[in-house]
Order: structure tokens, then sequence, then C-alpha cells
């Protein structure tokens, strides 16, 4: 029982992550292109669940002048982050 915890919560953990990530991505390419306005309210959506994490980077990385690398350090902080859980809940096995 606890076993089937541990393996559901590792793979919950691990989707959150990926789908953070792509999260990322299109907010990346976003600021590169212009889209339609009827992507807007998608668009506004996926600002408001990645700009909270991403703003914590901002303002602990400096200034690079018009590059922006808090996705690139948010991104690996993530992968970090999800390797020491995954490995934490493994040893609970």
């Amino acid at each position: 029982m606890v076993l089937d915890a541990v393996s559901d919560l590792t793979r919950f953990i691990d989707y959150f992550v990926d789908i953070y990530v792509i999260l990322i991505f299109v907010v990346v390419i976003v600021s590169w292109i212009r889209l339609p306005d009827s992507l807007n309210p998608i668009l506004r959506f996926v600002q408001d669940v990645t700009d909270p994490y991403l703003r914590m980077w901002r303002r602990v990385l400096p200034n690079v002048g018009p590059l922006d690398l808090s996705p690139m350090v948010g991104i690996i902080a993530l992968v970090i982050a999800e390797e020491i859980v995954n490995t934490s809940l493994n040893r609970i096995h």
C-alpha cells in the first residue's frame, strides 16, 4: 500500500514538473513571436501560472542585457528539485 502511494506520488511529481517546464517553454516562445488575439486568454493563464516562479529567479539573477536567464535557471532548479524529491521518496521503498 505504501509502495503504491510512493510510486503514485513520484509519478505525479514527474508529470507536474514536465507540464510546468512545457509551460515555461511556451512563455519563452511566445515572448519571441506575436500570436493572434484569440489566444490571449490562454497566454494570460500560462503567464499567470509561470510568472510568480520566474519572478523569484529574476530577483536573484543579475541583469545580462536583454537576455532573461530566469527560465533556464528555473527549469534547471525544477529538474534538480524533482530528482532530490524522487530520490528521497525512492528511499522509502
